[in-house]
């Protein structure tokens, strides 16, 4: 499919943002402008204000992404395999293959990325992050659609997120999302810490010892299919508190212009 010529400039900023590894506890914020069909706006953009915040008690997020698109997108489905760019969000924190995604279609009509991850309320690792971050981006009225992932920092390969939901039309309204977890279904839940992403520890406050790793361990592959996460069960030494009621995460998204 061809791509926008007028694009290139900003999808390059999203993949400079999401290309940071998980490793650094925090990614750069940006936004990809208004996307244009054929180098011509559709009408005045809308823009939107999105607030995610972590529900959780104790499981870190890594920073959000959001993108506005058309109905003919799909980021998840529950019940499918997962995407490479989900099962790498799920199981690394890697938002590349995600801006490779959004780089090869012109259906996704804009995109954002946090500034950085967000840690539960009580802030159980002491890191100073905030549970919630607002983003705001804008897109032409072709993209009545909103989807979000975020990676469920200390799991195997859990993620929050939402798929293909509807922006609010009307300028000055808003809507509200409660997205729960999934397991990707790519990965076994060992639940060890020395099996999950760095940060696992250091945004809780934990110190097992272990180095953790940011890559997929091809001996723990799993061929399954998205579904709602089970959950911490205490099987390994990832403590049963890093357990969430659902939701885990809400959403607030306003139409502002």
């Amino acid at each position: 499919m061809p791509t926008d010529s007028r694009l290139p400039t900003s999808r390059r900023a999203f993949l400079a943002a999401t290309g940071a590894a998980v490793g650094g506890l925090a990614l750069g914020g940006t936004a990809l402008a208004q996307q244009q069909e054929g180098g011509q706006a559709q009408g005045n953009p809308w823009r939107y204000r999105v607030t995610v915040a972590n529900l959780t008690p104790y499981q870190p997020f890594t920073p959000p992404a959001v993108a506005l698109h058309r109905p003919t997108v799909e980021v998840f489905s529950v019940g499918d395999p997962a995407n490479v760019a989900v099962q790498e969000i799920a199981e690394n924190g890697n938002l590349g293959p995600l801006s490779d995604l959004i780089a090869s279609t012109d259906d996704i009509r804009g995109a954002a990325v946090g500034d950085a991850p967000l840690v539960p309320a009580s802030d159980p690792g002491d890191t100073g992050f905030s549970h919630y971050a607002e983003l705001h981006l804008e897109a032409d009225p072709s993209a009545r659609y909103l989807s979000f992932i975020s990676m469920l920092v200390a799991t195997n390969d859990g993620f929050v997120g939402l798929d293909t939901v509807p922006l609010p039309i009307q300028r000055n309204s808003s809507v509200t999302y409660y997205p729960q977890g999934y397991d990707a279904g790519t990965e076994m839940n060992t639940e060890m810490f020395a099996d999950l992403v760095p940060p696992a520890q250091a945004l809780t406050g934990e110190n097992r010892g272990v180095d953790g790793t940011g890559m997929s361990d091809p001996d723990l592959a799993e061929d399954g299919v998205i579904t709602p996460h089970p959950g911490i069960s205490g099987v390994g030494d990832v403590p049963e508190a890093f357990d969430w009621p659902e939701p885990a995460a809400s959403l607030v998204v306003e139409r502002i212009a």
